[in-house]
């Protein structure tokens, strides 16, 4: 009789009870994934395990400490924490606010009294394409410069200039 069957018929016919009983076993798992855990009986007593904490084999991985301010240190010892306080600026809200990079680099312990910032706008009223700003360390500065035309932050140590100062041309008064 199951001569007389077209091959696929025969194949079926052949692997059904096979299929059947896998089809039984995944609805058997399903079902028992579903069932709702066993309730313990109250009057039974509970039955309690002690366990102690194990140390770690090895430390915890931590996240290294990010750059600090080295009062002490040269401009380029500073550069590390003026470029990551810049650049958290930039990722903010006041990203175009020449005072925002003013406060928050005196924030971090850079001199404000030691600062130069550009204006945030031009002399029509646009807003600036960029903005530099600067801290006097000694005989260098540290520069930094942002905005549009910029692209990302750029941050630098130069030397100061011969008048003394970090940048060229007109800054505004830091006077807040």
């Amino acid at each position: 009789m199951a001569r007389d069957l077209p091959p696929r018929a025969r194949f079926e016919a052949r692997h059904r009870p096979v299929a059947a009983a896998i089809a039984a076993t995944l609805l058997a798992a399903a079902l028992t994934a579903c069932a709702p855990e066993a309730v313990p009986d109250p009057s039974s007593s509970p039955t309690v395990t002690a366990t102690t904490a194990q140390p770690s084999p090895s430390p915890t991985p931590t996240s290294p400490p990010g750059p600090t301010f080295v009062p002490d240190g040269a401009a380029a010892d500073n550069l590390p924490l003026f470029s990551s306080v810049t650049a958290a600026v930039w990722a903010s809200e006041g990203r175009v606010a020449g005072r925002a990079y003013v406060d928050a680099l005196a924030a971090a312990g850079f001199d404000k009294a030691a600062m130069q910032v550009t204006d945030d706008e031009t002399t029509v009223g646009n807003p600036a394409e960029s903005i530099q700003f600067a801290v006097r360390w000694g005989d260098e500065c540290l520069v930094g410069q942002v905005g549009p035309a910029t692209g990302d932050p750029v941050t630098v140590v130069v030397p100061v200039l011969a008048e003394g100062t970090c940048l060229v041309g007109q800054t505004r008064p830091i006077d807040w």
